[in-house]
């Protein structure tokens, strides 16, 4: 699961309202702050309501590290937990369906730099929804394995069951609606599920289809908790996932049953209604009394709720007028002064980010995200200087990182920050603290293949590309599929001899971008491996060729040359400029590197299957 905005509900339905909500709600409710060991909760429903939350999350923290003995239980994004007091004012911050906000009990909004989890604390369970996205989060921080989308939505089912008393903590309690879903609706084949991939229409789009998957996904990891087969699943992802072993054939080799017998067994166990929780004592070291609580102004409560919004496609726009209105109120507004430089980085209007981050930073030194954002704007606006600021671009990265030691992006930054020092090992060790904290996010797991690349070890770089280029994303599949053809040369043209430093220059991995650039982020691809030669070249003699397409991203991390990922039909092409300053350019004065759904004509020479160097560029 990506860290893009997602919204869950309980029974997958979108009731849509015919209500919006009225202007500056969230000032007229006082808004305090509760701080526990591991979270922040912002509230208006009351100082004891909002210990009530926070206790929740410490209780299924500990639970969730009883249970997975060698979990890690940070997350590798900062998260911000709020609780409205009631429904009206959670839904002016929920996604919007034909302009009228859904109806939820909770939702998760995810983000590279920040994560929201909001509650409604006026219904009388608020907390299967969220926990189910807090369990993810939760995953991301502890599986290495490519998993498919049927065990992530089954395992954060399993553990969003999670009941706490004064006694004890009980986990693996089935829903009573799963068990109505499935027995009013028909399963699906268990092998069926089982192929079902983050880009399928079932795991996609909303109805009965998806219903069913998410509750049979759930079923199948309770059956394997209380058949104790659980151990079996690396089996199963290592042949499926790992070496392309069809599904029915894993399914039989990891379980010792063919996919129809295990269809007749979990519907058996469906049919049985019974199943098994675990108890452990209740956490004996939560004290909500020990948490610490503090008044919000309205100004500073209205700025959480432009951060929020700033973070969701809905109201982003909305989110700098929110912003710029909280500052000609109060000018030394920190929060909001932090979140209006985000949103210029965001907009790539670099003056206006650089003005209100040191704003922030004046009025609060202590902010992790402040520092993160000005180092992020520096290696921004290093694309097109001479990198003088990278001094105090890591500066800024290691005072966010002592601030915040589980911030897993500021280590991304840090580690591209050093190889662009010159100091190789700091930037592999770096950029393999962000894979340990986050060990599921692809894009860490490219880039530090690229690093190992350009340290001249493609052995560990071939050990994580070979699974990357069967990515269900397309972008990061295209990418690693390239990147490992090219370690391959590499480590063949130097088996038997000691690489010189001069034979090759490696591809330059390009830093992990922000949200608003996720698209040329996720499409960047490194430039080839170009090998040194005295003799003149021969003139490329081979046929030009014609493509019409769409830009998807251009790639100017090898300033002059570029690499151009364009959208033709099903295909997408991955097109190098040799100088992108020289390019012959027809429509345009000259070419840019924020091209992006740009219709394009190109002349090209073919280099390999869906790839080629361009000889000229029309804009339409």
């Amino acid at each position: 699961m990506n860290f893009c905005t997602r919204w869950l509900y309980l029974l997958s339905v979108a009731l849509l309202l015919a209500f919006t909500v009225p202007p500056g709600f969230a000032s007229e409710s006082q808004w305090l702050e509760i701080d526990s060991p591991h979270f922040s909760v912002i509230t208006d429903a009351g100082e004891k309501r909002g210990r009530e939350v926070a206790v929740r999350f410490e209780q299924m923290r500990a639970v969730f590290s009883n249970l997975m003995t060698k979990a890690n239980v940070n997350i590798p994004i900062p998260l911000q937990i709020v609780a409205f007091r009631n429904g009206k004012e959670l839904r002016q911050v929920v996604p919007l369906w034909h302009g009228k906000p859904i109806q939820v009990a909770g939702l998760f909004q995810g983000g590279q730099d920040r994560c929201f989890i909001m509650l409604d604390m006026s219904v009388e369970n608020p907390w299967t929804v969220v926990f189910h996205e807090y369990a993810h989060q939760l995953m991301n921080g502890n599986l290495t394995a490519q998993v498919d989308p049927w065990f992530e939505e089954g395992f954060a089912e399993y553990f969003s069951s999670i009941e706490v008393d004064g006694k004890q903590a009980r986990v693996g309690r089935i829903p009573d609606y799963d068990y109505q879903i499935l027995q009013q609706q028909a399963m699906m084949k268990v092998s069926d599920l089982l192929r079902v991939q983050h880009n399928s229409a079932t795991y996609n789009e909303s109805g009965d289809h998806r219903t069913i998957f998410y509750a049979e996904s759930s079923m199948i990891v309770h059956y394997l908790y209380d058949n104790q087969l659980l151990p079996k699943l690396a089996t199963y992802f290592t042949l499926k996932v790992d070496r392309g072993v069809p599904v029915d054939d894993a399914i039989q080799q990891s379980f010792g049953m063919s996919g129809a017998q295990f269809d007749k067994e979990l519907r058996n166990y469906v049919s049985s209604g019974r199943f098994k929780y675990y108890a452990i004592a209740s956490p004996a070291d939560i004290v909500k009394s020990n948490y610490t609580a503090k008044p919000l102004t309205q100004l500073d409560s209205s700025a959480v709720i432009a951060d929020i919004h700033l973070h969701s496609p809905d109201y982003h726009e909305k989110a700098v007028s929110e912003f710029q209105e909280i500052l000609k109120a109060d000018p030394n507004n920190a929060a909001a002064a932090r979140g209006l430089g985000y949103a210029y980085l965001q907009a790539r209007n670099f003056e206006g980010a650089a003005e209100y981050f040191k704003r922030a930073s004046q009025e609060d030194s202590k902010d992790p995200r402040i520092h993160y954002y000005s180092a992020l704007l520096m290696s921004r606006e290093g694309s097109f200087t001479n990198g003088s600021d990278l001094p105090e671009e890591v500066k800024e990265l290691e005072t966010a990182i002592s601030l915040d030691p589980g911030f897993a992006d500021a280590y991304t930054l840090l580690a591209f920050a050093q190889a662009r020092f010159g100091d190789t090992q700091k930037g592999l060790a770096s950029m393999q603290k962000a894979v340990s904290l986050n060990p599921r996010n692809e894009q860490y797991r490219f880039n530090l293949a690229q690093m190992y690349l350009n340290a001249q070890h493609p052995d560990q770089a071939i050990a994580i590309l070979q699974p990357l280029s069967r990515s269900s994303d397309q972008a990061i599949a295209i990418r690693a599929s390239l990147s490992l053809n090219q370690a391959r040369e590499f480590k063949q043209s130097t088996e038997g001899a000691r690489p010189q430093a001069t034979s090759a220059q490696l591809p330059r991995a390009a830093p992990n971008q922000v949200n608003d650039d996720a698209l040329i982020e996720s499409a960047r691809i490194e430039k080839d491996v170009a090998r040194q030669d005295t003799s003149p070249a021969e003139p490329d003699r081979s046929p030009i060729q014609f493509l019409k397409g769409t830009v998807l991203s251009v790639d100017c991390s090898s300033d002059p040359a570029a690499v151009l990922v364009i959208s033709s039909g099903k295909k997408s092409w991955t097109m190098r400029v040799k100088d992108s300053k020289h390019v012959l350019i027809v429509g345009a004065d000259s070419f840019s590197c924020s091209w992006r759904q740009q219709k394009v004509a190109i002349n090209y020479r073919q280099t390999a299957d869906a790839a080629g160097t361009v000889v000229s560029i029309e804009i339409e």
